[in-house]
């Protein structure tokens, strides 16, 4: 498969994962307005929800081409236990970047009115794009967050994608979906469940870009790389454990 056309599916295959993710974030706290008793637009769990049919999406746009990384923490987990060539992730790495940072640019066009309403010193919205710790003064917990749902994302990604396990081809999108759905209710609090890198990185620059003042990397606070180690960390993790603790046991796939 020519490179640039790898390229070019994990940019649109990122790019849809993260239209839908921030969009739906946009929709929540630019419209979810709070009354007592009631949080309309479905809060949290709306969030959790399109971010995982977000990410089914971006698979079946790139699944055909290059297996739907969309998240170089994939992309390295795959180099370091599938064979994956190394000298393919940092390209495919920039396109997955390049991919979630024209996604945010896209949703802040077309919510630009609603941002200048809702924020318009583009002082404190910037969450819309990219994650934050919910203990700023413990990084720590943040990256332990990040370290253990990303471990959980490759661990299932590895277990679904497995053809000497389950399950059926077909259903692997959406069971990839899910599974950020259940870490995004699970294991979303300390730190935004980015666990990819891409999907941070590429809208936290955006939002450099656009003039967000709380962006978290030229703000002075640099919580940046948190969901960048985070993640890294946690799927190699994922994949050695499914990989020692799974995989050597399955039979062998018939020739």
């Amino acid at each position: 498969m020519n490179l640039i056309a790898e390229m070019l599916a994990e940019f649109l295959g990122t790019m849809v994962l993260v239209l839908f993710g921030n969009g739906v974030v946009a929709m929540v706290l630019l419209f979810g307005h709070h009354v007592p008793g009631e949080v309309v637009n479905g809060g949290f769990t709306n969030i959790t929800l399109a971010w995982g049919l977000g990410v089914t999406m971006g698979i079946y746009v790139a699944g055909k081409i290059t297996g739907a990384h969309l998240n170089p923490a994939v992309t390295v987990t795959l180099a370091a236990f599938r064979g994956f060539p190394w000298s393919k992730v940092l390209p495919y790495s920039i396109a997955q970047i390049a991919g979630a940072f024209a996604a945010a640019a896209v949703v802040f066009w077309n919510y630009h009115p609603a941002f200048m309403a809702a924020d318009p010193g583009l002082d404190h919205t910037a969450g819309v794009f990219t994650t934050f710790p919910a203990f700023p003064e413990l990084m720590s917990a943040g990256l332990l967050d990040q370290t253990i749902g990303t471990a959980l994302l490759l661990l299932m990604i590895f277990a679904i994608t497995d053809e000497r396990n389950q399950p059926p081809l077909n259903l692997q999108p959406l069971m990839v979906g899910l599974v950020v759905v259940v870490i995004g209710m699970s294991f979303g609090g300390m730190h935004g469940y980015a666990i990819n890198p891409a999907r941070d990185f590429g809208p936290r620059l955006f939002t450099v870009v656009a003039g967000f003042k709380n962006n978290g990397l030229s703000d002075g606070k640099l919580v940046f790389w948190v969901p960048i180690v985070g993640p890294l960390l946690g799927g190699l993790i994922g994949g050695l454990v499914y990989d020692a603790g799974i995989r050597r046991f399955l039979p062998q796939a018939k020739t």
